[in-house]
């Protein structure tokens, strides 16, 4: 058997590629975008939600995210000088918000394992959109630290939380994240959330074939009545280490109809435009949703793409943004906001950023087929957050 260390040399600037460069309008005075609600890009699509990364580390390993084969003890972080602090965070989002961000969602890596993160959610839940309206200020975390942070989250100014939880059976899970957690430890964090009231709470579970399909029925059920929200999303080709292939995805139309098999759904409408996840509610009796029994989603970027609404950009944890989460480079804000940068010209870069932005990766991948030479250096999920 060949040394697991001897095969293992990745270039770093594969994982976190270089930035590129900002458009040459950017930085015209006489070009010009000021913050505006009304920005859009090349196919009409507006700028609602700013998903944020603060770090690019986590303590789990999970093979479609972070595999153990690459993140390994050997790893080389970014270093803390090159992360974004939570004041340079708060400067960039305030731009955001001008230019009609209306949802903020903390990411990583593990979010949790910022430290002082607390300090950050309070800048940020100080904010206002430009109706004077505080901002849907959520974040993203595997649970693992949940239960000691969930109060601390609350009382800083968090309002809602998602936790990714992609089995019940306690050995499946363990196999997933690849460092033996419990799920017990999880579920108790859930459990701390909704104590601290930060809902309504959503859990994602990502479902690869052949690895956790049989956990979609349990986990229906577990759910059901809970008041929390089941999202199942299809296994994504995001970046470039995880080994993705199309024969390990479920498509979501397979999992709504095992869900049917044994617990009723009914088809609901979307709640706001952009909406990544299609609703289905549990069904009573009569056929009808009962919202006393919650509703499931399922999250279909593979099979049915939702690039035509798609109002999300995502800044990663050293300030490069991202204007897919399928994308092969960011454009470095951050030398503009460690230069001599003002309010004014950030607003303008983010807005000739957005406005030349024509994404549609899903839609491609869907109409031309998985191994037809899309980008294969796409920017790791563990870098940008999903």
């Amino acid at each position: 058997m060949s040394d697991p260390h001897t095969h293992r040399v990745i270039p770093l600037q594969d994982l976190r590629p270089s930035a590129l460069a900002l458009p040459e309008t950017a930085l015209r005075s006489d070009l010009r975008i000021t913050a505006s609600a009304l920005l859009a890009d090349q196919r009409g699509r507006n700028l609602r939600d700013l998903r944020i990364s603060v770090t690019d580390k986590c303590n789990f390993r999970c093979n479609y995210c972070m595999p153990k084969e690459i993140f390994d003890k050997d790893y080389v972080y970014l270093p803390h000088s090159a992360l974004l602090s939570f004041e340079e965070i708060t400067l960039l989002t305030r731009q955001f918000v001008a230019h009609g961000v209306q949802k903020i969602r903390l990411t990583g890596g593990e979010p949790l394992l910022r430290k002082n993160l607390e300090r950050l959610i309070e800048q940020l839940a100080a904010l206002r959109t430009p109706e004077g309206q505080p901002l849907d200020l959520t974040l993203t975390t595997n649970g693992s630290l949940l239960a000691r942070k969930a109060q601390a989250l609350k009382a800083a100014g968090l309002q809602r939380i998602t936790v990714s939880l992609d089995a019940l059976d306690d050995a499946v899970f363990r196999s997933m994240n690849d460092v033996d957690f419990p799920v017990a430890d999880v579920l108790e964090g859930i459990e701390a959330a909704r104590a601290a009231g930060l809902g309504p709470i959503k859990i994602n579970m990502v479902v690869k074939r052949g690895t956790n399909e049989h956990q979609i029925l349990p986990m229906a059920k577990y759910f059901k009545g809970s008041g929390m929200v089941l999202r199942f999303i299809e296994y994504m080709d995001v970046g470039a280490t995880n080994g993705w292939r199309m024969d390990e995805v479920l498509p979501s139309a397979d999992v709504i109809r095992l869900i049917q098999s044994e617990l009723p759904l009914v088809p609901l409408e979307p709640t706001q435009p952009g909406e990544t996840a299609q609703r289905w509610g549990y069904a009573d009796a009569h056929g009808c949703h009962d919202p006393s029994l919650g509703e499931i989603g399922v999250i279909s970027s593979v099979t049915q793409a939702f690039c035509s609404d798609c109002n999300r950009a995502r800044l990663s944890t050293e300030g490069q943004l991202y204007l897919c989460l399928f994308a092969e480079k960011g454009y470095d804000l951050r030398s503009l906001v460690r230069g001599e940068a003002t309010d004014a010209d950030l607003a303008n870069a983010i807005g000739h950023i957005w406005q030349g932005r024509s994404d549609n990766y899903s839609e491609l991948r869907q109409a031309m087929g998985p191994d037809t030479g899309l980008p294969v250096k796409r920017v790791e999920m563990s870098y940008i957050g999903g």
